[in-house]
């Protein structure tokens, strides 16, 4: 397509069409995404035959997620986002057919192998966020951002339900019961990305390069294609460059962390409340009986989740009408309710579960408005690359946040990660208001 038949095409009509794409692929994806982590956990133990590796599936994910982030950052920059989402979409799907390998040979290397190609898959999901906003009106941003965040809602609520109809599935094709979620997974991963492959056309990013390049449009398109390749040291430097990017990737990561650390224990810390009273319990406290344990388990983690994604277009509207750094304020505030609420809660499974709510609300909310910041922060030939270190670091830090907080709960209990999760949101929400009342001079 020329620069003259590109810039030709209604902008906004463009927008509309990604956004639809978009949200339709990440729902799909979301499904296998889904359903690889539903029954992730039981294969590694069946595969490994030791409980020390029940984790393993999510943190290969989980690191391979943050190390495909900037790669995958610097094939958009340099091709486009179609060019980058489509290859880790397929990488997700061949990372499903490795999973589904290793439970017929039985070989542990082959999941981790298989889940490290999921990883990318995941990267790309979070990417597609970022691609909404390529063509994206600034008052609109919040909003289209937060529709592709709120689209993997479906899969992330389907998946942990897919094991039953996997399993039917799994063994009609003559494979393991437990293959069949993965089945999904690859159906799912490989709709995702023939729907991105055929329809994100015209692609976001270059469209909004050539509209750059022909004086149309808002004005601060992010770069296209180049020659140069992305770094994280160069992505770090564009950051430093702007405060209000500074601030963004600021909150972003530490919410993801925070949100990290209190999900991932909490399972852990209502089954041990179902079993005897806290260290340092009195009668006052409330347990769950063991046998319905799991049943609480698995619907304050459905409810977190659906506090994470389920209103994400409500986050993005406020983004857009009460500002980034409102929004961004909002998040870290909620977060630290919900560490309050489930900390000095921590006897009473009604008020983790609230807790865990309003964990999933502030971390929306400050993905969506920090996310949008850090998008117009920086200069228009930096934003994809800064794009790669926001989602590098972020999953990094979920990966630091899942892995130290099972330290420092047997160090100070749940109520003290809590408790640590309360002074990093607050300490986040302070530096947003001061700059808020005090902005710094723009870059650039």
């Amino acid at each position: 397509m020329t620069l003259n038949s590109t810039t030709a095409l209604d902008p906004q009509r463009v927008q509309r069409r990604t956004v639809i794409i978009l949200s339709v692929a990440q729902l799909l994806s979301g499904i296998g995404s889904g359903a690889s982590l539903s029954v992730g956990s039981l294969l590694a133990v069946q595969l490994s035959g030791s409980n020390a590796w029940a984790g393993s599936v999510t943190t290969t994910m989980t690191l391979a997620t943050a190390v495909a982030a900037m790669p995958l950052a610097g094939l958009a920059e340099r091709q486009g986002r179609r060019v980058g989402l489509v290859t880790g979409v397929l990488s997700g799907m061949l990372g499903a057919v490795l999973v589904i390998a290793a439970t017929v040979s039985g070989l542990f290397p082959v999941l981790l192998a298989g889940a490290a190609l999921l990883g990318l898959g995941t990267a790309a999901n979070l990417q597609a966020r970022f691609a909404a906003v390529d063509l994206a009106e600034p008052e609109h941003r919040g909003r289209s951002l937060a529709i592709v965040v709120w689209a993997i809602t479906a899969g992330a609520v389907a998946g942990p339900n897919l094991i039953k109809p996997g399993a039917a599935v799994g063994e009609a094709l003559g494979l393991p019961a437990i293959a069949g979620p993965f089945v999904f997974s690859v159906a799912g991963l490989a709709l995702a990305a023939l729907l991105l492959l055929v329809g994100l056309r015209p692609d976001p990013l270059l469209h909004a390069l050539a509209l750059r390049q022909a004086g149309v449009g808002n004005g601060d398109a992010p770069s296209g294609p180049g020659v140069r390749r992305g770094s994280l040291r160069r992505g770090l430097a564009a950051v430093r460059s702007s405060p209000g990017a500074g601030l963004a990737l600021l909150a972003i990561v530490t919410a993801h962390a925070c949100m990290a650390a209190v999900m991932s224990m909490t399972p852990l810390h209502l089954q041990l409340l179902s079993e005897g009273p806290l260290a340092g319990g009195g009668a006052g406290h409330v347990h769950t009986a063991s046998t319905d344990v799991f049943v609480l388990i698995g619907f304050t983690i459905s409810l977190h989740i659906a506090g994470m994604y389920a209103l994400s277009p409500v986050m993005g509207w406020l983004t857009d009408r009460a500002g980034r750094i409102p929004t961004l304020i909002l998040g870290h505030v909620l977060i630290l309710l919900a560490a309050c609420c489930a900390g000095f809660g921590a006897g009473q499974p009604p008020l983790v579960t609230t807790g865990l709510v309003l964990l999933g609300l502030g971390w929306s909310a400050a993905t969506i408005s920090g996310s949008t910041l850090l998008a117009e922060s920086v200069l228009p030939d930096h934003r994809v690359l800064v794009q790669g270190v926001s989602d590098t670091l972020m999953s990094a830090a979920g990966a630091v946040g899942a892995g130290t907080s099972g330290l420092v709960m047997s160090w100070i209990g749940y109520q003290g990660l809590n408790m640590f999760a309360m002074a990093i949101a607050a300490l986040v929400a302070a530096i947003a208001w001061a700059y808020k009342v005090r902005p710094a001079a723009p870059s650039g």
